[in-house]
Formats: structure tokens, C-alpha cells, sequence
């Protein structure tokens, strides 16, 4: 059977969940294709996707540059380093929780 949605968990710390309404945890629903194509959705759509409907900060830079996540700031698929799941590449699934960790911190 399939679904319209691919429904996920989003989390920010480190202070990311400030550029997010100050919302540490967010359940989405993306949809199941990438809008104009066929393709699954990827971590690569979602940061497009959390930049374009959920960022209420004005500074993305500080979450991503040139479309890619930031250097410090870590991310982990289901509690794994997505370097091991294969980066912005990986094909998100239903349930899946993807959390994003600042380590950029004033001095």
C-alpha cells in the first residue's frame, strides 16, 4: 500500500532549535516524492525542506551553506553519525528520527 507522506522526527540542539520557533522536536510529514520528480525524499530535500517551511530565523547560513549542513553542526540518523548512513544521500523512511547539533558556541 502506499502512502502520500513520509511522516519524521526532527530534533535541534545546541541551539538550532532557536532558528526553528524554539521547537527542539518536530514531527513532519514530507511527501512521499520530491515535488517535479519521482525520486524518494533524502536528507538533502529535507534541509531544503526545513529551510523553506519551518526556519523562522532569518540567518540560514548559520544551519546550512551552499544547500549542504554547516561544518559544526552534527547530524544523526536514528541516533548513527549520517556519515555512516551515507550523508545528505540517505532515503528517509517512515519513523525515522534525524537529529541536527550545533557545536558552534561563542566565546
Amino acid at each position: 500500500m502506499a502512502t502520500d507522506t513520509v511522516p519524521i522526527t526532527v530534533q535541534f540542539s545546541g541551539g538550532l532549535e532557536l532558528m526553528f520557533d524554539n521547537k527542539a522536536s518536530q514531527k513532519i510529514q514530507l511527501p512521499s516524492k520530491v515535488p517535479g520528480t519521482s525520486e524518494p525524499p533524502n536528507v538533502k530535500y529535507l534541509l531544503k525542506f526545513l529551510c523553506d517551511e519551518l526556519m523562522t530565523d532569518t540567518r540560514k547560513e548559520l544551519f546550512v551553506l551552499d544547500d549542504a549542513i554547516r561544518p559544526g553542526v552534527l547530524a544523526l540518523i536514528n541516533d548513527v553519525d549520517w556519515e555512516l548512513e551515507g550523508e545528505d544521500q540517505y532515503v528517509l523512511q517512515p519513523g525515522d528520527k534525524i537529529l541536527f547539533v550545533s557545536t558552534l558556541h561563542g566565546g
